[in-house]
């Protein structure tokens, strides 16, 4: 295991559990909200618009949450297996855009790219999460499995705030429930990544090394298909030898009736 891939593991681990501080910024935030303010039916935004006194402190974590989620997603990318490592970049990519649309343009400042930058955070988080499943599946079952779960959440989530059907669980926490397992996700693929190291480490995990479902039924095709290559020469070498063995002239068969005299 060589240093860069070391350090650039460490960093990476570290961008992404240092996404958590959403979580306390939206807090401090809330809690200098003047008036009442409820996680139920309240959006984040509303923590961040021109008169929330911790306005501050909510466009703060939404453009620093941004500049997290993209350099984890940068850094960790060796780290991630097949080919849906590929998509990971770009869809956090688009959550990162978006998150940082929604901090830089307030909701009551240019609400269309406010709303837009929303929209790319709610889907590319989703999608992500489901991408880093996959790519994550190979080293942990367990956390490929648990990330798909908060994947198809916030899709889930995301489709119903976006289409207005927020009266089950009111409109704010709708919004959290398609916003929050993205940070939570990612904490916990930076603390598993930690925990099994770089891939290229000179003993690398037996969940990295275990091959894929596709990759076991290639390799059964492989075996089957050599063991009838042996199958085949062994008969084509039994009708050779029995070719070779058979007289070419039925006149050199010896009659054994035949006198010694013509035997001879």
């Amino acid at each position: 295991m060589d240093g860069v891939n070391r350090n650039r593991l460490r960093w990476g681990a570290i961008a992404w559990l240092l996404t958590l501080q959403f979580f306390v910024l939206e807090t401090l935030a809330q809690r200098r909200f003047e008036g009442s303010y409820s996680r139920v039916d309240d959006v984040i935004s509303a923590l961040g618009a021109s008169d929330s006194a911790g306005r501050e402190l909510m466009n703060a974590s939404f453009v620093v949450q941004a500049a997290l989620i993209l350099a984890g997603a940068l850094l960790l990318r060796p780290a991630l297996l097949r080919g849906a490592a590929q998509a990971v970049p770009y869809l956090l990519g688009a959550a990162s855009l978006g998150v940082l649309l929604v901090g830089v343009f307030p909701t009551d400042g240019n609400s269309t790219l406010h709303a837009v930058g929303a929209v790319l955070y709610f889907v590319g988080g989703g999608l992500g999460l489901v991408a880093l499943a996959y790519a994550v599946r190979p080293r942990s079952e367990a956390l490929g499995t648990t990330l798909a779960l908060l994947g198809l959440i916030a899709t889930a989530a995301t489709a119903f705030f976006l289409t207005g059907v927020t009266s089950y669980l009111g409109e704010g926490s709708t919004e959290r429930v398609a916003a929050y397992p993205l940070p939570l996700g990612l904490a916990l693929v930076a603390a598993a990544l930690w925990r099994l190291g770089p891939l290229d480490a000179g003993a690398a995990p037996e969940e990295a090394a275990r091959p894929g479902r596709r990759e076991e039924r290639a390799h059964a095709r492989g075996e089957r298909a050599a063991r009838a290559r042996e199958r085949d020469e062994a008969l084509e070498a039994s009708a050779r030898r029995k070719s070779e063995t058979r007289p070419d002239d039925a006149e050199e068969l010896e009659d054994p009736w035949a006198g010694s005299s013509r035997r001879e």
